[in-house]
């Protein structure tokens, strides 16, 4: 099992652990701050050392229990047992908090004020973009959007992490905001991520602390998926 540091702290990007297992060119370590992907959030880029060698991580992914890192490169004679610095990289790390943290933004707005779930969603560093279940979408509701999610990243609300026991996560009105729940039933933990005052939702990626981090929104396009299920791409840009 791999202890996951970036469920409890975003902002770890520098760690070190013990590496469990070696398969290939890929290794499983025993915590990792690596994030490996999910929820339409990329995994997270970096490096890991070891004996001296400095090798770069190009994938990372999660498999059971246990996050495997990809590595460019031979890893012969790399063996279980062996102790690894690793560091994300804490650019684009940064970004995807910020871009993930503009999604919750953007979907706990318009479940608020419009009861529309959303569909689908996708992102990369300062870039998102998100289905909703609308019939019509014209410019002057497009930009309605824009301001109300500008104002709460300038009401610098916090954002709070918690695991919850399946049962008491659960409990919570509204937890699972797509259209389709993706939580297998073999979880018996939930993570929580709450903008206060906004959003609470069932989440595994990475966060900012406060929205005020976020940076300013543009809803740069908008466009039809279907008859009820209506598209809207995001940029976040410095403030």
């Amino acid at each position: 099992m791999t202890e996951l540091l970036y469920h409890t702290d975003a902002y770890l990007h520098e760690f070190t652990a013990t590496v469990t297992t070696v398969e290939g060119n890929a290794l499983a370590l025993s915590r990792t701050a690596f994030y490996p992907g999910g929820g339409g959030q990329p995994n997270d880029v970096g490096t890991l050392t070891v004996n001296g060698q400095t090798l770069a991580v190009t994938k990372v992914r999660k498999a059971g229990d246990a996050v495997w890192h990809e590595i460019a490169g031979d890893l012969e004679g790399l063996q279980a047992g062996s102790t690894v610095d690793g560091v994300v990289n804490w650019e684009r790390r940064y970004q995807l908090m910020r871009t993930h943290t503009a999604m919750h933004i953007l979907c706990g707005v318009i479940f608020r004020d419009y009861g529309a779930s959303v569909t689908g969603g996708n992102m990369e560093p300062l870039k998102g973009r998100m289905d909703f279940e609308f019939e019509s979408m014209r410019q002057e509701f497009v930009r309605e959007i824009e301001t109300k999610i500008n104002a709460e990243v300038a009401a610098a609300r916090d954002v709070r992490v918690k695991i919850l026991p399946r049962a008491e996560a659960f409990a919570i009105p509204d937890l699972i905001r797509t259209k389709i729940n993706l939580l297998p039933e073999s979880i018996a933990e939930v993570r929580t991520v709450e903008i206060v005052g906004l959003d609470l939702q069932a989440d595994g990626g990475t966060h900012v602390a406060n929205t005020r981090e976020v940076g300013r929104l543009r809803i740069v396009d908008y466009k039809s998926k279907g008859k009820i299920n209506k598209r809207l791409e995001v940029v976040v840009e410095d403030s």
